[in-house]
């Protein structure tokens, strides 16, 4: 049986990063996604069968700048449920598949547009990058030392407040138009999303928990047990062990005593106890801390690298990762116990499947041989 998504008729006008991840969780989750890539570029990267973000879909190349091509688009759309695309503010209404015009050809259509600062707002035609739209969402500052912020990769505004929350919304405005039949536009900004992934920290600061200072709080890495250590091997640990019963496994496990490092929250112990910590982490390799906190409750982990990762025992158990056609990639998340999704084909070159796709769209061999010759279609 396909994913839970199974039915879902998605297309998607080609992008870069958070719009695609979208496309890939969607398409991971059974729905069909039709991939509108654009002749010429429109790419970061050249295609490659290694473009997992790409994974799972069908793709027809077209220039919307061509005749007759924003047709194709529209009767795309027609067939379709939701279309998501990551243009920025009026660029698809420049090319003719904005909203007003999807919609009216397709009253029920969710229209998904990812952007990074969102649909309007003073900053909303301005360029940027994940890290722009999580500094001022609030979410870059409490990342990294006590100096500097540092960016935690581009995880928090792309594909976490970005794709993510897009997959999301699209996913519960079908739901909405199924019910009744209106379609929509999602605004998915990326500044909006990665303010939405601060919420508990927002509690925890209003009931005076958390201090707006990096380094200095339980889950900044200021905390001796909830942080990283560094191994013979010049490899890492990480250790969690916020919870007392947590922290008195680690301890055993350490070999140490509460009078050895002092009460667990007592802040004005934790240099000495990190440094207690740290020359105990540095006796042993990465791995064998990992053996030896195997099967225990001191949350101790060892920190792999994304060439290790898909070799641990968890993950190879848990089929975590996938090997498609040589490449090795995350599978399908979350899981289901009835609709198991199953990954789709390797990521298509764009305009893989153009001439399939135009015939499904009712347009004869003639039609097709236009819209080639003119350009519109690849």
């Amino acid at each position: 049986m396909a994913g839970p998504l199974q039915g879902l008729v998605v297309s998607e006008l080609a992008g870069l990063g958070p719009a695609p991840f979208a496309g890939m969780v969607l398409a991971d989750l059974g729905a069909r996604v039709i991939r509108v890539d654009r002749i010429g570029g429109g790419r970061l990267f050249p295609p490659s069968p290694n473009d997992i973000l790409n994974r799972g879909r069908e793709s027809i190349a077209v220039d919307l700048k061509a005749p007759g091509a924003v047709e194709v688009v529209h009767r795309l759309v027609a067939g379709s449920e939701a279309l998501i695309e990551g243009f920025r503010p009026g660029v698809a209404e420049r090319l003719g598949v904005g909203p007003a015009e999807c919609l009216a050809r397709n009253s029920a259509l969710v229209y998904g547009r990812m952007t990074g600062w969102g649909q309007d707002g003073p900053m909303a035609s301005m360029a940027g990058h994940d890290i722009d739209y999580i500094a001022v969402s609030g979410a870059l500052h409490p990342v990294g030392t006590a100096d500097d912020p540092i960016p935690p990769l581009n995880l928090v505004g792309d594909f976490g407040g970005g794709g993510m929350l897009l997959a999301l919304g699209v996913v519960a405005a079908v739901l909405h138009a199924r019910e009744t039949g209106q379609g929509q536009v999602v605004d998915a900004a990326m500044v909006d999303g990665s303010a939405l992934l601060t919420a508990s920290h927002h509690g925890l600061m209003a009931d005076g928990w958390w201090e707006p200072r990096r380094a200095s709080n339980l889950l900044d890495g200021a905390a001796p047990f909830y942080t990283t250590y560094r191994t013979s091997d010049g490899n890492h640990v990480a250790v969690g062990a916020l919870e007392p019963r947590f922290f008195s496994a680690l301890l055993e496990g350490l070999e140490l005593t509460p009078a050895d490092v002092g009460p667990q929250n007592d802040r004005d112990r934790w240099p000495a106890m990190r440094d207690r910590f740290a020359e105990r982490f540095a006796t042993r390799t990465r791995d064998e801390w990992a053996a030896h906190f195997d099967g225990t409750d001191a949350c101790v982990a060892p920190v792999l690298s994304l060439a290790e990762a898909p070799t641990h025992p968890h993950n190879l158990a848990r089929e975590t990762f996938r090997e498609v056609d040589g490449a090795i990639q995350p599978g399908p998340a979350p899981r289901f116990s009835v609709t198991r999704p199953q990954l789709g084909r390797r990521p298509a070159n764009p305009g893989d499947d153009t001439e399939a796709i135009l015939v499904s769209l009712g347009y004869s061999k003639d039609e097709i041989g236009t819209l080639r010759s003119s350009g519109s279609v690849a």
